[in-house]
């Protein structure tokens, strides 16, 4: 990773590399965007450049909604890579089984609340896991890897990106699920407003119904 200095791999993912070091001074990560060997080279190319602007204009409007992501540093097209600051924090994830009942609940509400502003912007997230959720030292939850992101203002794609929600802490986080999600949705409501949310809240709890049937 040329742009920084003594990089080392974080994590290898199926769509980017995301690589840690020091970018002029200050500790920084690249997404590195990896050439896929079965698209046409041209296609793969592009294809590659156009996801990677769309991400990080993705993460500039979220933060300009509102929403703690990652401050953007630096964008190649050619290498198809972002560069954005490091953040000091752990996952979510890795925090569930630490911190108390009532702190979760807090966290959780916090989230809901956060997705709302995200959605009131016209973004959806796409992966909303607790793998991509950090809690910094002052208590902060910043959002990472909107690589699945889109822009929409559709009740469908909000009530999909709940339900996903629902489904990740269901599927890694099956203790606390049902309680953690409630408090998020009630967040939600509170950011959102009644009137607005309840639309798309009902459309989650569809899809998860559609889903059900599917199975069956």
């Amino acid at each position: 990773m040329e742009a920084l200095k003594d990089p080392r791999l974080m994590k290898k993912g199926a769509e980017a590399d995301i690589y840690i070091g020091n970018w002029f001074g200050r500790e920084a990560v690249a997404k590195h965007r990896i050439e896929k060997k079965y698209r046409v080279s041209q296609l793969d190319k592009a294809l590659r450049r156009t996801r990677t602007v769309h991400e990080a204009q993705l993460l500039h409007e979220a933060k300009k909604a509102g929403v703690s992501t990652p401050t953007l540093l630096f964008i190649d097209q050619e290498k198809t890579t972002i560069m954005m600051e490091f953040v000091q924090g752990e996952k979510i994830k890795d925090n569930m089984e630490k911190i108390s009942r009532k702190k979760r609940l807090e966290i959780f509400e916090i989230i809901g609340k956060e997705v709302a502003k995200l959605h009131n912007a016209g973004i959806i997230h796409g992966d909303l896991t607790t793998s991509n959720m950090i809690l910094t030292k002052d208590g902060k939850i910043v959002f990472i890897d909107f690589g699945l992101g889109i822009r929409s203002e559709k009740i469908e794609d909000k009530g999909v990106d709940l339900h996903l929600l629902k489904r990740a802490l269901q599927s890694t986080h099956h203790r606390w699920a049902k309680e953690c999600f409630n408090k998020a949705i009630e967040g939600y409501r509170t950011e959102l407003g009644e009137i607005v949310s309840q639309d798309i809240i009902k459309r989650a709890q569809e899809i998860e119904k559609r889903g059900r049937y599917a199975i069956r």
